[in-house]
């Protein structure tokens, strides 16, 4: 009777989700999208801002200040940071910002090109050891290791003695001396590509050695050589206001980052910003290099995993 009764009046459900086709999320909106990555990501947004700012000053710094960087105005020596001098003055009376924000084109100019002395020829040489193997791969890295071994700073100190004092000889110094490190990095990813199986199937499939080099092994191992350069940048930047610092960059009254650090330090104790002011700037710019490389390289690591 029990059974005859449930059939009779069977119980009447209410449809639920799953009984309809499944509901479809509404899309995300463009801003929508950007202000998720801000959200999730803001210090490498503001790494971005950052260094959008330093190329725009490097290429247009009349856009920042409309001061002269050379300009002396011995009536208003040591002005302390203002609305009207964001830097102060120093102790010839020349507005600090407009000296950094002009100083940013040397310095910037300098980091970049011996990040590509330090690409160029030490992926060369990398390449070349890890595709020839034996002999030369052996003598190559023997001279990459003795390079590795001395301090970097006595090593830029050496060339750029022998070369003599300015931007570019700096260029080239801590060029040259970042080329130990590419090679290594690019004779390392040489040979992990080569071992790969679809390079060995090209290798079965009758393809010569030369167009495996250039066909497969190349592209797929430059492009953790192409992230270490982007963080080199920072590395680059640090050197070139170290060796500024040191004397050895443009003459004066040229303004570079280092410079501009080493003519303040002898008014370090009561004009604090004539030193602390541009340094900020070379840490802040050397960050957020280094977030934006840190950035490019875990990309590249999830888009290989």
């Amino acid at each position: 009777m029990a059974a005859q009764t449930t059939l009779e009046h069977p119980v009447r459900q209410t449809p639920g989700p799953a009984d309809g086709p499944a509901a479809t999320p509404p899309k995300a909106s463009a801003w929508d999208r950007i202000r998720a990555g801000v959200l999730s990501r803001p210090a490498l947004v503001v790494a971005y801002l950052w260094i959008a700012l330093v190329l725009v000053s490097a290429f247009a710094p009349q856009l920042f200040t409309a001061y002269d960087p050379l300009t002396q105005d011995t009536g208003n020596r040591f002005l302390q940071p203002s609305a009207e001098h964001l830097f102060g003055t120093d102790q010839y009376g020349r507005d600090q910002f407009a000296r950094t924000v002009h100083g940013t084109a040397q310095s910037l100019q300098a980091a970049v090109v011996a990040v590509l002395i330090g690409l160029i020829v030490g992926s060369a040489i990398g390449l070349i050891a890890g595709a020839l193997r034996g002999v030369t791969d052996t003598i190559v890295m023997r001279v990459v290791d003795i390079m590795l071994a001395v301090p970097s700073l006595i090593v830029s100190l050496a060339i750029v003695t022998a070369l003599g004092r300015g931007t570019i000889n700096i260029a080239i110094a801590i060029g040259i001396n970042s080329v130990a490190t590419f090679a290594r990095l690019m004779r390392s990813e040489v040979l992990k590509v080569r071992a790969l199986p679809y390079v060995e199937a090209a290798a079965f499939a009758g393809h010569g050695f030369g167009h495996r080099l250039l066909r497969h092994i190349v592209p797929n191992a430059s492009g953790s050589v192409l992230a270490a350069a982007t963080m080199d940048i920072g590395t680059a930047i640090l050197g070139v206001a170290a060796l500024s610092f040191l004397g050895f960059g443009a003459p004066p009254p040229t303004p570079e980052w280092g410079a501009l650090v080493a003519d303040g330090r002898a008014y370090l104790t009561q004009q604090w910003w004539l030193s602390t002011l541009p340094g900020i700037v070379i840490v802040c710019s050397v960050l957020a290099v280094y977030r934006i490389g840190r950035s490019v390289n875990q990309g590249r690591t999830n888009v290989v995993g």
